[in-house]
This record gives structure tokens, sequence and C-alpha cells, in this order.
């Protein structure tokens, strides 16, 4: 039985946590996720705290790359890093990398991302990491990926209900209703592949589906400006011969004109036109005015 000494040792801990959110490990639990502060290192399993250890550099420098190639697909609302997700009252857990639909704001997210990452490295606890990816899987994640950064790089596939699959470099990960793209098993841990796949997904963002697309609408605006100048030059060309002059403005504006159509109507309307004015009118205006020139002949 525990003495009233012991008693007041653990308040005294609890206190700590709700102050410096930071459990002492000889102190068991259990606690609940409120009591756990932003900031704080550990998580909890069934209440017990779980201490988590800063990532080294290998680890560090996958783990932002990684989450950068997720945070950037179209399909995604929301991802982050070191999320801590509440999956129930005394128990707290933050992937290394997760995807969801949680705000932009202070506090834990409620329940489980559908898509979490873990980096394994060097002196990884393999039975915490089993624990908390079964953890996860059994409050709500969809798809959990570990990423083996020691021996042969490689991706460890986690679905429920499935049993384990390993992916690797030259494979794709998908997470079907939470990733637009697929995501190569390269890209969760290699910068340059992490670039071209986040270089895809932030031009998707803009409407455009690959760098290719980018490049062939610039080849296409730029024969389109080419054919563009030659009409505007044409068109000066005409007026300069004919002997009207053209205004400043004037000039702007059929330089700024890159449209077809419009162009060569105003080519045609050179032609006869009396003054540059008269070629940006409507038809409508110059329909009285050729009426009455013809009357006046």
């Amino acid at each position: 039985m525990a003495t009233k000494a012991t008693k007041n040792h653990v308040l005294r801990i609890r206190e700590q946590v709700l102050s410096f959110g930071e459990p002492a490990p000889q102190v068991p639990g259990p606690f609940v996720a409120s009591q756990i502060q932003p900031g704080s290192r550990y998580e909890l399993s069934n209440g017990h705290p779980v201490y988590c250890m800063p990532s080294g550099k290998r680890g560090g420098r996958s783990n932002l790359v990684g989450g950068e190639v997720l945070e950037t697909d179209p399909s995604v609302k929301s991802a982050g890093v070191d999320v801590g997700f509440a999956l129930q009252e005394n128990g707290l857990r933050a992937p290394d990398v997760s995807v969801g639909d949680f705000e932009n704001e202070p506090g834990w997210a409620p329940g489980a991302p559908p898509l979490a990452v873990e980096y394994a490295d060097t002196g990884q606890d393999e039975g915490e990491l089993r624990k908390k990816i079964a953890e996860l899987l059994a409050a709500g994640t969809k798809h959990l990926w570990v990423v083996r950064l020691v021996g042969s790089p490689r991706v460890e596939v986690f679905e429920p209900g499935k049993p384990m699959r390993t992916a690797r470099p030259g494979e794709d990960l998908v997470a079907p209703g939470i990733l637009k793209n697929p995501v190569p098993v390269l890209a969760m841990f290699d910068r340059g592949a992490a670039h071209e796949a986040t270089l895809r997904n932030l031009l998707q963002r803009k409407g455009y589906e690959s760098l290719d697309a980018v490049r062939a609408e610039g080849e296409a605006r730029g024969r389109a400006e080419g054919e563009a100048r030659g009409r505007q030059d044409v068109l000066l060309g005409m007026l300069a011969a004919r002997g009207l002059r053209v205004a400043k403005k004037a000039e702007e504006r059929i330089r700024a004109t890159i449209d077809k159509a419009t162009l060569d109507g105003w080519v045609l309307r050179a032609i006869t036109a009396a003054s540059v004015a008269e070629l940006f009118e409507d038809k409508a205006k110059q329909a009285p005015r050729k009426k009455a020139a013809r009357a006046k002949r």
C-alpha cells in the first residue's frame, strides 16, 4: 500500500505535468492526455508516459523531406511534424509525420491521423514502435508507414486487417482518399527525389499536371505572342503607310492585344479607316458613319 509520502510525491509530479508538461519517468501514471502540455517530450500509452528522444541528424533530415512531399500533395488539407493526437482520454501519440484535417491552433488533435509516418533509425525501441503502431491503427489510422533508415532503405506499410508489406526504392506508396499522388519510396528519405515529388505536387496545386505541361504552355504562349507581334507590326505599318498618326495610348493598346481575331479585324479596318480611333469602334457605331459617307458621295 502506498504511503502518504509516496502519494504526496505522485501529486507533486502530476503538478509538474500540469505546469511543465514533463512527467517523471519513475512515476508510471496513469495520466490523461489533458495533463500533458504541448512541448512535452512524452506520449501516453494507456495512461503511462513514453519518453520520445530527439531525432538524430539523419532522422531529422529525412523527416523533413518526407513531410514536405506529403504536405504539398494536392489532396492534403493539413500535415504536421510531431503533432500530438489524443487517441482517447489516456492515450496520446505523436507520429513523426501525420496527414489529416486538423486546425492550425494550439492543443492536441482529436482522434487518429488517417496517414502516419514513423522514421526508424539507430537506437529505435522496436517494442515501443510496435505498440505505437498498434494503438494508432486501432484508433483509426488507415495507413502507417515506417521508414527504415538502418540497413537497406525501405518502408514498411501497415494497414488495418492486412499483413505488413515492405516497399523498396523503385516502388510507390499510395494512400487512396488521402493523397492524390503516389509517393516514390525514395522520396521519403532522399532529398533529390523528395524535391521532384514536391515540385510535381506544387505544380498540380497551380493547375499543371507536370513540368512538361508548364513547358508546353510556355512554348504555346511564346508562339502565340510571336504571331501576335507579327500582326501588330503589320497593322502599325499599314497605319503609317496611310499617313495615320498613332498616339502612344493607341500603340500601347495594339501592343497589348494578342488575340488573333481582334488583330485581324483591326488590320481589315485599317485599309479604309479615316483615323486610328475607327479601329477600336464597334461595328454598330461604324455603320451609320459609313452610310453617311456614301450619301455624300
